[in-house]
C-alpha cells in the first residue's frame, strides 16, 4: 500500500521544493527522450549567466557566488560535454569569454518548450485558476523573502 503525505505533513516550503524537484525530474525524462541525455540540473545554473551575454570565468564565479576554481571546474565539464566554448574577448585578447554552443542553445529551447507543455498539462488537469493561484502565491513568497532580484537578474543558485 502506498502512503501519500497529506498537506499537514508537508509544510509549504517542502511541498514547493518537492513539487519543483518532481517537475524537474519529469523534464529530465522528457529531455532524455528528445536526445538531451547529457544535460544535468546544475548546467542550468551556469547557462542562466552565459545566456544573457558571454562572460569570463571570473565573472561567472562572481555571479554564481563560488570560487574561480569551482567555476573553472564547471566550465571544463561543460566544455567536455560540448555545451560551452571559450573564445577570445574582442576587447582584451588575454581574456577568454564563455559562449553557449549550438547544442546548449537547442537544449535551452527544448527545455522551455517542455516547460510550457508541462504547464499546459497541469492547467488541463487542475484548472487554469488553480495553477495561476499557485504561481502567484509562489511568486509572492519569492518577493516576500527578497528573491525577486536574483530571479530577475539570473542569479538564482541552489541554497548553501
Amino acid at each position: 500500500m502506498v502512503v501519500h503525505p497529506t498537506a499537514p505533513e508537508l509544510d509549504l516550503s517542502l511541498a514547493a521544493l518537492f513539487a519543483g524537484w518532481t517537475m524537474t525530474d519529469e523534464l529530465r525524462r522528457r529531455l532524455t527522450a528528445q536526445g538531451f541525455e547529457d544535460l544535468r540540473f546544475n548546467d542550468g545554473v551556469v547557462f542562466q549567466h552565459v545566456l544573457a551575454a558571454p562572460l569570463s570565468i571570473s565573472s561567472l564565479a562572481e555571479r554564481m557566488g563560488v570560487t574561480q576554481q569551482a567555476a573553472s571546474k564547471a566550465v571544463a565539464d561543460l566544455e567536455r560535454r560540448g555545451l560551452l566554448r571559450r573564445e577570445p574577448d574582442p576587447q582584451d585578447a588575454r581574456t577568454r569569454l564563455l559562449h553557449l554552443t549550438e547544442h546548449a542553445r537547442k537544449a535551452i529551447k527544448e527545455t522551455r518548450a517542455l516547460r510550457k507543455s508541462l504547464q499546459r498539462e497541469l492547467i488541463d488537469e487542475f484548472g487554469e485558476a488553480r495553477i495561476a493561484d499557485a504561481q502567484a502565491l509562489l511568486t509572492a513568497i519569492i518577493g516576500r523573502f527578497g528573491g525577486e532580484d536574483a530571479v530577475r537578474n539570473r542569479r538564482v543558485r541552489p541554497p548553501l
